[in-house]
């Protein structure tokens, strides 16, 4: 795997809930913790007060009354899932300060190397949960629960889970001494780099990706895929045709755990495309959306919701997709595959597990696939390899869709030989519907994907979805910034600039610099992708045009 490891600290932050944003500097401490997480919070039932946050590590870490309520509500599972013991599952919450861009170089620079499917949230937080509940005679209801609770802004599920199995029990035992001491470790850590292995050291094990090692991660973020889409294999292409468009879904599960396991791994069935819609891997009546997720005044919202209480069935009837899934079956079992259902059986809380929709596939299913997948159950394969065949499935899937994307939106950028030094660059054109689908005759995924169907139907659609607004978007601004690239490096290889500027006046003159000023700031903040060599000749332009310039316009572009 490309994992992750080996920066130097984060220089700053900002505190939510703070008057102002805040700032860690290198040396301060929690400066390497919040290069991985935000903070550490313990949530324990208050026979008064119902789930209480009973402390937040560290302790300057701020976050709003709205945000401390979600976590709270959302560390606990609903009282009639019944979760005795100690079940793991997670949740994603809007930030209530809403999205800002990243704080500084070091943001940027995670992001700028990291798949989209990795990248930090900006305004959402993650919550990684470990709750237990047993019997305890001391206690005055007769049961010890609490929660321990890591939010961050990195989607690393499987890390972070495997971190709470190694800290959560330890914590349960021994309190709050136990858990400075592993925030010190954490705040030890090299920060995240894509593309570097993992080494971290914690409580006496090392998490890494290396043999031999006590706690191997293939992984960062990616689960057993094929454990959870096991109960609804047949449907697993029609799911993810539902996420590809940005449908609203609901996955009604027993437990928490089944929910948010579930939502994540609908939701990484389109990588490499990024998720642009909302997603709740863990949703409940308390949380503050919820009003605005169960309206009825208008369509439901563009999101994928994880949910456990029967009641969400009644309340979000009005909703196109409905995913009921059962309790787990034994390994060693086939599975029972749920059916495909209408929207209108939906009546009764005790519906029986299924996919609730009226929507018609697009593309005929891959048989050939499903008797590989159920062939390897009966001979009981190994679980990674038969996710490694259904990720493989579904990545060639997504991969298909979008590579005639990919080739027409590349032939709308201008041609190298049309950008030229003292020129502003040509625009890129117009993305045009109609041009595309005309494409898909001789460029279409039929090149790559043996799969029939109504293909273009299915562009048709996805053209309304947030989905491919966000990747045009995405795409458009890469391609914008090479333009600027490719128009600094012009600049930087035109041998004449004296001679250019001999008929020019002093604005004219004035105007380069502030360009070419500009170009370099995006390109030191890692938006263009400019080579160092040019970096360094557009500097030396810079300091040349200066140079000829009267000495109280120098003063003034270059001030004491």
């Amino acid at each position: 795997m490309d994992a992750l490891s080996g920066a130097e600290p984060r220089r700053a932050r900002g505190r939510l809930g703070a008057a102002s944003p805040g700032a860690r500097a290198a040396g301060a401490p929690w400066a390497r913790f919040s290069a991985w997480l935000e903070c550490v919070c313990v949530v324990t039932f208050d026979l008064e007060l119902g789930q209480a946050l009973e402390l937040v590590y560290p302790s300057d870490f701020r976050l709003t009354d709205k945000e401390k309520s979600s976590i709270c509500y959302l560390s606990f599972p609903d009282s009639h899932s019944g979760c005795l013991g100690d079940t793991q599952f997670s949740f994603r919450i809007r930030q209530c300060g809403g999205q800002r861009s990243p704080w500084h170089a070091e943001d940027r620079r995670y992001n700028s190397g990291a798949p989209v499917s990795l990248q930090r949230e900006p305004a959402h937080y993650f919550g990684y949960v470990y709750f237990r509940q047993v019997k305890d005679s001391s206690v005055k209801r007769g049961y010890f629960q609490k929660s321990l609770v890591l939010v961050s802004r990195l989607p690393f599920v499987r890390l972070f889970q495997a971190l709470l199995s190694l800290i959560a029990p330890e914590y349960f035992d021994k309190l709050a001494p136990c858990l400075e001491a592993v925030c010190n470790e954490i705040d030890q850590w090299p920060a995240p780099v894509p593309g570097q292995t993992l080494n971290l050291p914690v409580m006496g094990v090392v998490l890494q990706n290396l043999l031999p090692a006590p706690v191997v991660l293939t992984s960062v973020h990616e689960l057993d895929l094929f454990r959870c889409f096991q109960p609804v294999l047949t449907h697993v292409q029609t799911l993810w045709e539902l996420m590809l468009l940005g449908e609203p879904l609901v996955v009604l599960a027993p437990s928490p755990a089944m929910s948010s396991e579930m939502v994540l791994a609908l939701i990484s069935c389109l990588q490499p495309l990024k998720f642009c819609c909302d997603y709740r891997p863990y949703f409940t009546i308390h949380d503050s959306e919820f009003k605005e997720f169960t309206t009825r005044t208008q369509a439901p919202p563009n999101v994928v919701l994880g949910v456990t209480n029967p009641f969400f069935i009644k309340t979000l009837q009005h909703w196109p997709h409905i995913l009921r899934v059962g309790e787990p079956k034994m390994s060693g079992d086939l599975p029972k595959q749920v059916k495909l259902k209408k929207p209108s059986r939906l009546k009764t809380l005790d519906t029986k597990p299924g996919l609730y929709t009226a929507y018609s596939a697009h593309l005929h299913r891959d048989k050939a696939l499903l008797k590989r997948l159920l062939k390897g159950l009966q001979k009981k394969r190994p679980w990674d390899t038969q996710t490694a065949l259904l990720r493989r499935h579904l990545l060639e899937l997504t991969q298909s869709f979008i590579i005639p994307l990919e080739h027409y939106m590349a032939s709308l950028m201008p041609l190298q030989k049309s950008i030229t030094p003292w020129k502003t660059p040509p625009q890129i054109r117009p993305f045009r519907q109609d041009d595309f689908l005309r494409s898909l005759e001789h460029a279409g995924p039929q090149l790559t994907c043996i799969l029939k169907g109504d293909w273009l139907g299915l562009y048709r659609r996805f053209f309304k979805s947030p989905h491919f607004d966000g990747w045009y978007r995405q795409r458009y601004k890469e391609m914008a910034h090479k333009l600027e690239a490719l128009h600094l490096e012009a600049i930087c290889e035109a041998q004449n600039i004296e001679a250019w500027m001999k008929d020019k006046s002093e604005v004219e003159v004035v105007d380069l610099v502030l360009k070419l000023r500009e170009k370099l700031v995006q390109a030191q903040g890692h938006q263009l992708p400019v080579k160092e060599a040019t970096l360094r000749r557009a500097q030396l332009y810079i300091e040349t045009v200066i140079g000829s310039l009267p000495k109280d316009l120098q003063a003034v572009l270059c001030p004491p």
